[in-house]
């Protein structure tokens, strides 16, 4: 049972509010705003993948907010690199723990209980996972959403009855009648072997796919701006305590990859389609089209 962080939730736990616009994912809404301006970035889908457009220097957020009636765990990684720990991210490893609708904007990487250094849009080589020498993942914000194992009911003895004893003949003392044979235990929440193997699988190969379509979308349209990835920051004040979760099973119930870069790589890779300008066309005699008659007199 690992530790893992409980987003501060005075004021920020919340029942009921809009469905923000933009949002990825089915067990939490995941956004990333632009913490200048306030506004949630369109997302823009191409290829099977989700696409925002960063801006050089600006501050953003990713907002998470737990869509279920249950605690969540979500490991949050930025550039290939758990905003957390700093380690290279792998599923297994520490995240935020949600309340049931509760809401939270990750806005940096986490230096303490009370502290972040900021998410900011930087160059590969000025990013923070370029700096520490894993500049291969640049350009992709991910969360993993776990679901909570809860506590086995636990199971309780019947109440007293009379008629479940007698009476020993030959002491006089009360017998109790014999104890049941245990229920056989169920079967773990992870499921069979198969299904587990099955699932693992099915999750390498989304990655292998989504790696490829990553590939040919760069050889498709050359940048033209530097890539963009997350810088680490000025200091900032992040409040959050510690708390336990014990997950449901070793593989996330969803993974949600959200990919950036800035808009003009995002046009010349058709993710993000201008709108066609219709320019009035030319005229190569434009006095042709007037008919000369006598004018008035002034």
């Amino acid at each position: 049972m690992k530790t893992t962080l409980l987003a501060f939730s005075l004021a920020l736990t919340t029942a009921a509010f809009a469905l923000p616009a933009h949002a990825v994912g089915s067990m939490a809404d995941v956004t990333v705003i632009d913490r200048h301006s306030g506004a949630t970035l369109p997302v823009y889908r191409h290829r099977g993948e989700y696409w925002v457009a960063g801006q050089f220097g600006a501050k953003y957020s990713i907002m998470v907010r737990n869509r279920i009636g249950e605690r969540v765990l979500a490991v949050t990684t930025v550039d290939g690199v758990n905003v957390l720990s700093g380690e290279t991210a792998a599923w297994e490893q520490t995240g935020y723990v949600f309340s049931p609708w509760q809401r939270y904007a990750v806005t940096g990487w986490r230096k303490s209980s009370s502290e972040v250094a900021a998410f900011e849009f930087s160059t590969v080589g000025n990013s923070y996972a370029g700096r520490t020498g894993r500049p291969g993942n640049v350009g992709v914000i991910g969360v993993a959403l776990f679901r909570e194992r809860l506590p086995e009911p636990v199971a309780q003895a019947p109440a007293y009855s009379q008629r479940d004893e007698s009476r020993d003949k030959s002491t006089g003392r009360l017998r109790s009648a014999p104890l049941a044979s245990p229920a056989p235990a169920s079967p773990p929440a992870t499921g069979s072997a198969g299904l587990a193997d099955r699932s693992e699988e099915s999750s390498a190969q989304a990655e292998r796919s989504a790696s490829s379509s990553a590939g040919n979308l760069a050889k498709a349209a050359p940048r033209l701006a530097p890539q963009l990835g997350t810088a680490h920051g000025q200091r900032e004040t992040s409040m959050v305590s510690h708390t336990t979760f014990e997950r449901l099973q070793p593989q996330p119930n969803e993974i949600i990859r959200i990919r950036y870069d800035s808009r003009e790589n995002l046009v010349a890779a058709g993710v993000i389609r201008e709108p066609v300008v219709h320019l009035p066309l030319p005229n190569p005699f434009p006095q042709s089209a007037n008919t000369s008659y006598v004018p008035d007199p002034y």
